[in-house]
């Protein structure tokens, strides 16, 4: 049983120590909190579980605390996929709820498994989830003074490998904050979140980098056409080079590698195999 996790990039960690230690203590703690949880838990629940914590923690830009687009709205993105059955659920740009993975977890029992806007929030009201507003202060600040958020990437996102051998990825981001109203996140993609009985992967940082690269289904097809987990990483990433493409990942396989990689410095992640590591 393993599970890995990140929070995205995060521009400030590289100067701001205390900001960096927060990330760093709370990643650990919800690591912690999801590998006791993946004890007793299916893959798929698990990965649901840790993404449901970072989009409650109002330090990553995901749930509460979301970058706030440029009409003033936060809009959010969240994807689900299990290796074994191969179902992916998702739903883009939607308004005011609180855990958008949930509401794709709901969407994975259906037959139209990605909704996107007005029809992912009418489905999410269907489902009970309330109506909630996850703009922040300090979000708020930030808006009102037009902070220039190409600098702050961020998704978060978990992959997980339970005892009987199964994966699951969980990706969520708040956007990247500006952003044209209507514009989709990798995050809600197969680019962005991929699994299948090989391997599963989570992506963060600059959506249309990863979408134009197909980062996650790449790398997990490669890891089901022979390559190792690290040497797929490393093949996919040196592509993504060519467009000097702005991405890092997390992955497990179904041997167990656990890896992550980044195409630029400060992705802030955990895992969790028995022992915790929390490392940026």
């Amino acid at each position: 049983m393993k599970l890995i996790i990140h929070g995205g990039f995060f521009s400030e960690s590289a100067t701001n120590q205390e900001t960096k230690k927060a990330k760093q203590d709370a990643l650990g703690r919800i690591a912690e909190m999801a590998g006791q949880f993946l004890k007793g838990h299916t893959a798929l629940e698990t990965v649901v579980y840790a993404v449901s914590l970072l989009e409650d923690d109002e330090l990553f830009n995901a749930g509460i605390g979301s970058q706030i687009q440029s009409d003033g709205k936060v809009r959010l993105s969240a994807s689900l996929m299990e290796g074994k059955s191969q179902k992916f659920s998702g739903v883009i740009n939607l308004e005011n709820v609180k855990n958008p993975i949930q509401v794709a977890a709901k969407l994975l029992g259906t037959d139209d498994r990605v909704l996107s806007g007005e029809g992912a929030q009418i489905f999410a009201r269907k489902q009970g989830f309330a109506d909630f507003n996850p703009i922040t202060p300090q979000r708020m600040k930030e808006y009102t003074l037009k902070l220039n958020q190409q600098e702050r990437k961020g998704t978060v996102g978990c992959v997980a490998l339970d005892a009987d051998g199964n994966l699951a990825a969980a990706t969520s981001t708040g956007g990247k904050g500006f952003e044209i109203p209507g514009r989709v996140s990798d995050s809600a993609t197969v680019a962005g979140n991929y699994a299948n009985i090989d391997a599963g992967i989570s992506c963060t940082g600059v959506g249309e980098d990863i979408v134009s690269g197909a980062l996650a289904a790449k790398i997990v097809t490669r890891v089901s056409d022979g390559f190792t987990l690290a040497a797929a990483c490393e093949k996919s990433f040196a592509e993504l080079q060519s467009i000097d493409g702005f991405a890092g990942v997390i992955g497990i396989s179904a041997k167990g590698e656990m890896y992550h990689c980044d195409s630029h410095p400060y992705m802030v992640w955990a895992s969790f195999d028995g022992n915790l590591q929390v490392f940026n």
